[in-house]
């Protein structure tokens, strides 16, 4: 998957494709002009965007496992910005603590069940609270291993109805988190400054935030949807209601979805 991105010399947009790194070295088509383009957006947010674009230009199968992924890898985000929110109370500099944090991570960079273990613990420790989201409905599983793993074709109101609940539950968690993301994220602003020193003169850097769902929950226009109270979802489930969890989670996912719908359909357009 691609994105534009205009050269800050003659203004020509070129094609770039995502990096893992978030750092994008390019070569203007036209001019020729060598820049770099550091974009602010975190793995789970761009595999998120990339589920939401396959989705909206039909590839429901595709755009699951991209949202599935999207959700393993913002509770790695989770666990990063709580291990690092708790080492910022401590004594040693933050070098250290992401050493530390980097070389716990091996042990569990190719388990998913392990990974899960960690953001349940660390919920825990930071919530005070069990992570009762945590199950098989919750986090739909099931859906999601019928698609990956046995080849099931989803609908779009399957697919609809997936995403809509792990963009409620990143919601969420972001929001739990607050200002305690900024330290996860400052570990993609120390990436930037070290590629930007390495960079030879001449080249022009361009920091660039591109259309998000959750950046537009976080910093866009999006007014708050208050969640049902207890009262509104035994009324749903008597049949006498409408504003039960799944009518929540699909109203949050299409009020974001028309915020940045139209801006994401140009990541993959050819113009």
């Amino acid at each position: 998957m691609d994105f534009p991105t205009t050269c800050p010399q003659c203004a020509h947009v070129n094609r770039a494709e995502f990096a893992d790194s978030s750092v994008h070295d390019l070569r203007c088509a036209r001019c020729g002009a060598r820049y770099c383009v550091l974009v602010r957006k975190q793995k789970f947010e761009v595999l998120f965007d990339l589920g939401t674009r396959a989705l909206m230009d039909g590839y429901a199968r595709e755009a699951v496992a991209s949202f599935a992924a999207a959700l393993e890898r913002f509770f790695e985000f989770y666990v990063r910005a709580f291990a690092l929110e708790q080492a910022a109370g401590r004594e040693g500099s933050f070098e250290d603590a992401l050493s530390a944090l980097d070389g716990t991570w091996r042990h569990v960079s190719s388990q998913s069940e392990r990974q899960l273990g960690m953001f349940a613990l660390a919920y825990l420790l930071r919530e005070g609270r069990e992570p009762d989201f945590l199950t098989p409905r919750g986090l739909g599983t099931d859906f999601r291993n019928r698609v990956i793993h046995r080849g099931a074709l989803p609908t779009r109101a399957e697919v609809d109805a997936y995403a809509a609940g792990v963009f409620t539950l990143i919601d969420r968690l972001l929001t739990e988190l607050g200002t305690g993301a900024a330290h996860a994220e400052l570990v993609q602003e120390q990436t930037f400054a070290a590629h930007i020193r390495d960079l030879p003169p001449g080249v022009t850097v361009v920091f660039e935030e591109h259309p998000g769902m959750f950046r537009a929950r976080r910093f866009g226009t999006l007014s708050p949807i208050p969640k049902p109270d207890k009262a509104q979802l035994q009324a749903s489930q008597s049949g006498s209601g409408v504003n039960d969890a799944r009518a929540f989670q699909q109203a949050l996912f299409e009020r974001a979805l028309a915020e940045r719908g139209s801006l994401l359909r140009g990541f993959k357009s050819s113009t």
